[in-house]
């Protein structure tokens, strides 16, 4: 394939990616680290990398906009970064080390149990506060379908920051911002809404994939002729998308959610498997 035509194919699914990314939490990863393994043939490592890059990309191109429409949790955020950065560092040490199958099934693996996770789900009731959420001052309100503003408390902020962590080593072995993770442990574990658990998951990942990005820009895995179509296609992505999540419905997202992930699961494990990757 010419060098032209695959830059301008990889910018099309980027777009896509960053879309999907920017509307679930997920950073585009998930989607990006396939299509490019699996669909291009692309070294696993080098696709890892580029992911990384766009997931720093993605963060810049949709916080702002969920800041701004007062979605995002910054002092949650900030908070839990402290966490997943150090992770972050710890699972891009551990990539470098690992064979590609390996990292592959553990992908999807992951990604199943994102799918349990979510399709389990809960209402987003409102839940009474504890000593804590009211000392870090975390509790906070988000904009509601009807324009008014609707208040939520966090819960179990020590078995969030610890779930961060473990995030943030999956996002530098995965290169996927470990979006997913992070959604499901301030949905489920901390049990904030689900649409401030994925904008405040924007916020996050572009901190997470720059601790680790770094590690893999020194072990040369980041190819700038992969890496700015995709970070392109994924930025322009995830502004749309942005857009779009104010106004979506939070059913349709974990329907999209748990469908995109499964079928992602399912292909890395495979290939993994049968040594495709």
């Amino acid at each position: 394939m010419h060098q032209l035509v695959f830059s301008l194919v990889i910018l099309g699914g980027s777009l896509l990616a960053g879309l999907l990314g920017s509307m679930t939490g997920l950073g585009g990863g998930v989607v990006l680290v396939p299509m490019l393994a699996l669909l291009f043939k692309v070294d696993l490592h080098y696709a890892i990398g580029a992911s990384l890059i766009s997931v720093i990309a993605t963060s810049s191109g949709s916080a702002a906009a969920y800041v701004r429409e007062g979605f995002s949790n910054i002092r949650i955020g900030m908070f839990l970064e402290m966490a997943t950065t150090v992770g972050a560092m710890a699972g891009a040490w551990l990539a470098t080390r690992t064979p590609t199958r390996g990292i592959a099934i553990i992908f999807g693996l992951v990604l199943l149990y994102s799918v349990y996770l979510s399709y389990k789900g809960h209402d987003d009731q409102i839940i009474p506060g504890n000593k804590w959420s009211d000392r870090f001052k975390m509790n906070g309100t988000f904009p509601g379908p009807d324009g008014k503003e609707q208040k939520y408390a966090v819960k179990n902020i020590s078995g969030g920051f610890a779930t961060m962590f473990g995030a943030g080593t999956l996002s530098g072995l995965l290169g996927i911002g470990s979006g997913a993770v992070k959604v499901l442990a301030m949905d489920h574990i901390m049990r904030i809404p689900f649409k401030v658990s994925t904008t405040t998951s924007n916020f996050m990942i572009g901190v997470t994939a720059a601790a680790s990005a770094g590690i893999y820009l020194r072990r040369g895995y980041i190819d700038p002729t992969l890496a700015a179509p995709v970070m392109i296609g994924v930025l322009i992505g995830s502004l749309v998308g942005a857009k779009l999540l104010i106004k979506s419905n939070v059913k349709s997202l974990r329907i999209i959610f748990s469908v995109v992930i499964f079928f992602l699961a399912i292909e890395m494990i495979y290939n993994g498997w049968v040594g495709k990757v």
